[in-house]
């Protein structure tokens, strides 16, 4: 019997995948806990147009991150750091302070996103910031004494 999995199920496929399983898998498991519907002509039809919405969308997030980007990478951002009379720097620049400063620009980027591990003293440092999964971007940081 040919199914839409309405659900990912172990050993059996994806969700929106069809596959061909046994009648009694189907009818005594699969039907009974909503993990998936028989594979008729409307439910099939259903799911390439669901397939191709998800697959628009998608490339819509691409753009706006690919263009986000452009406006990010020739941005360059000042934080400052408190420092001690012999010039040791007290912590460091945190991603929070980054997302903040980017709040302030107008950009909403989430702290999660930036890898700023290596900030903690007073210099130039370029870092990154994910924007999608396949857009990275560097952004110029400089971090001056307090």
């Amino acid at each position: 019997m040919k199914v839409l999995l309405t659900a990912d199920v172990k050993a059996c496929g994806k969700k929106g995948e069809i596959k061909e399983v046994a009648n009694g898998y189907a009818q005594n498991y699969l039907f009974k806990n909503g993990l998936a519907k028989p594979a008729n002509a409307d439910a099939i039809l259903n799911q390439k147009q669901k397939d191709v919405a998800n697959a628009f969308h998608k490339a819509e997030e691409l753009k706006e991150a690919q263009l986000l980007g452009d406006k990010l990478s020739n941005l360059q951002i000042t934080l400052y750091l408190k420092t001690g009379e012999n010039g040791k720097t007290f912590g460091s620049v945190t991603s929070k302070e980054i997302a903040e400063k980017l709040a302030e620009l107008g950009y909403q980027i989430d702290k999660k996103k930036i890898d700023c591990s290596q900030l903690k003293e007073v210099g130039n440092y370029k870092i990154n910031v994910k924007l999608h999964p396949q857009v990275v971007i560097k952004i110029n940081i400089i971090v001056e004494a307090k």
